[in-house]
């Protein structure tokens, strides 16, 4: 009574008996309806395969020898059969030769029950089959629910990529000047994300009909939490909206002035750590230039050294380090101060250039990034930024970059 009430839980699995005795099929009908299975019959191979094609059964037990098509041949064939799940085949029979067995297991059959059939064997393998059948309904589940699961998150990910496309567009408007003229100098922009979106951001603005920034800002991490506060730093530094810009003030006799640069690093560290609270940093590459002298002013708060080209060739490094933005409170940003004479230009790279790796490991660095703009000095800055994207690509070996890449370089003409 137990052995029913168990398998009834098993839900009528189908179970197709094939025997060319009727009695021995009435036999097994009788013991596996009264062990809860729904139990159809045939008489024949051949029989039995019509039945399978159209219907699928979770057990068949077949007579091995048969007039006709044999057990063997018909388990051969109802493995070809396409169907869902899988089917556990016992062949019934009496040999029981070593090879005999084999060359049944090669042709499909999962289990052999010798004849006469003992019930309790019967039962035994038919429980052994119930767990394969029972483990392989709950894989097909699984990949049903894997399978499912995939497609809401390809969905999610396809709005993801298109929401990330439209950011993209919307960073790149950031950066809408990629060359602006100043009359006595230019800037020449350029920033590649290493993905849809990235923490990099180099920029400039106005102070007064004298004065102008450059800056290049690199933001921890390149997703979109690190193009957020790339916007929000747009937005503190933008010559668009004066009133809103961190680095500019009102002078004593109401026009516009700025900030030094070490104030603006500090004032920034300031709101990082005490109005964002974000667990973020970024580095700062900042000057102040007079037009008309040549003279500027430089913070350099953990970015790359910024880099001097002067019109005769040589190349100088600028600023003394510095700290981070965000990350120590009260820290202090030294300045620099150096004059550009006509025809020199500054150059503000984020690390994406500096710290690239090439297939060895090894960095570029700022020996590396110097020699690279002597093999290019000749260009314009324009196709210098060019130039330099693709030498950086061939030195990291193709492919896309590992962190964003993003550069300025103001040309200083001198005053008309």
């Amino acid at each position: 009574m137990a052995d029913v009430r168990r398998l009834s839980a098993f839900a009528a699995r189908p179970v197709l008996v094939v025997d060319d005795s009727k009695a021995q099929r009435k036999i097994l009908q009788m013991q596996l309806t009264r062990w809860g299975y729904q139990v159809t019959e045939a008489a024949s191979g051949d029989e039995a395969l019509a039945l399978c094609r159209l219907q699928d059964f979770d057990i068949v037990l077949s007579d091995w020898m048969m007039p006709g098509m044999t057990g063997l041949a018909f388990c051969e064939a109802f493995r070809l059969l396409p169907r869902e799940g899988y089917g556990y085949f016992i062949l019934l029979t009496s040999k029981s030769e070593t090879n005999e067995i084999a060359d049944g297991l090669e042709h499909g059959a999962d289990d052999f029950l010798t004849k006469p059939v003992s019930a309790a064997e019967l039962h035994a393998r038919l429980r052994a089959g119930e767990r394969i059948l029972g483990m392989q309904d709950e894989l097909i589940e699984k990949n049903r629910l894997i399978g499912s699961t995939l497609g809401e998150l390809q969905k999610l990910y396809d709005s993801l990529d298109r929401d990330l496309i439209e950011a993209r567009k919307l960073q790149q408007t950031l950066m809408r000047d990629r060359l602006r003229d100043f009359g006595a100098g230019k800037a020449t922009l350029m920033l590649r994300p290493s993905g849809h979106v990235g923490g990099d951001l180099v920029g400039s603005f106005v102070v007064d009909t004298s004065r102008i920034v450059v800056y290049s800002v690199d933001v921890s991490g390149h997703g979109v939490a690190s193009a957020m506060m790339t916007a929000r730093l747009a937005g503190l530094l933008s010559g668009a909206s004066p009133d809103h810009n961190i680095a500019l003030r009102v002078a004593p006799d109401g026009g516009r002035d700025a900030w030094p640069p070490a104030i603006v690093a500090a004032r920034l560290n300031r709101m990082m750590l005490e109005e964002l609270q974000v667990d973020q940093y970024f580095t700062l590459g900042y000057a102040e230039i007079d037009l008309e002298t040549g003279f500027a002013t430089l913070v350099q708060a953990g970015h790359p050294h910024p880099l001097l080209l002067r019109a005769n060739g040589e190349i100088e490094r600028l600023g003394d380090g510095g700290l981070p933005i965000g990350l120590i409170e009260g820290a202090e940003y030294p300045q620099t101060s150096f004059r550009l004479q006509p025809g020199d230009r500054l150059l503000l790279v984020s690390d994406g250039i500096t710290e690239c790796p090439n297939a060895a490991g090894d960095e570029l660095g700022s020996d590396g990034l110097i020699a690279l703009l002597k093999h290019n000095s000749m260009l314009h800055s324009q196709d210098l930024l060019e130039a330099l994207l693709w030498d950086l690509n061939t030195f990291a070996g193709g492919g896309v970059f590992p962190d964003d890449v993003s550069g300025l370089i103001f040309d200083y003409l001198g005053p008309s």
